[in-house]
């Protein structure tokens, strides 16, 4: 699935589509952003382009979105597929959603977010899920505005298996 916005004839303000193998390397850099901005630590861009690869050359491991604003990158979504039996089937977790801080407030991360969740539904996800900073009130209002919701009772953990 793809949108495009035109704002006179032959100008594409945005585009966003399905990621295929070939747009790593406009996504590495805006993970690489993510990462930053999320304090996430041991960005590595040859083990990043290799995962980024395996993700979008397998969509039954998940799918990823590029948003593109005048032709320059400006966001991105990937998703990750996981078989749940409490939510009684495949499930959809956002595991990276960005918009590059100078496009934001442009109604892009809408658009991205509706594109996914459509696809999720084609897809027969049941249920879509993501983590969140406990401290990015910017991005709870912003998915609370599109209809998720804390999960009361609950509370990740994890443990790393490397």
């Amino acid at each position: 699935m793809q949108i495009s916005t035109e704002t006179s004839p032959g100008t594409e303000a945005v585009s966003i589509q399905v990621a295929a193998p070939s747009d790593v390397e406009v996504l590495l850099p805006m993970v690489e952003q993510y990462w930053r901005f999320e304090a996430i630590e041991g960005f590595d861009a040859t083990r990043m382009r290799k995962l980024l690869t395996r993700v979008l050359e397998d969509q039954t491991l998940g799918r990823a979105w590029v948003a593109t604003l005048y032709g320059e990158p400006a966001g991105y979504l990937l998703a990750v597929y996981v078989f749940s039996l409490e939510h009684q089937g495949l499930t959809a977790e956002i595991d990276e959603f960005f918009v590059v801080p100078a496009h934001r407030g442009l109604g892009l991360g809408h658009q991205i977010l509706a594109i996914a969740e459509a696809q999720f539904r084609l897809e027969g996800c049941t249920n879509v899920s993501l983590q969140l900073g406990r401290s990015n009130e910017a991005a709870r209002n912003f998915y609370r505005r599109h209809g998720f919701d804390d999960r009361a009772g609950y509370e990740l953990v994890s443990k790393n298996l490397k």
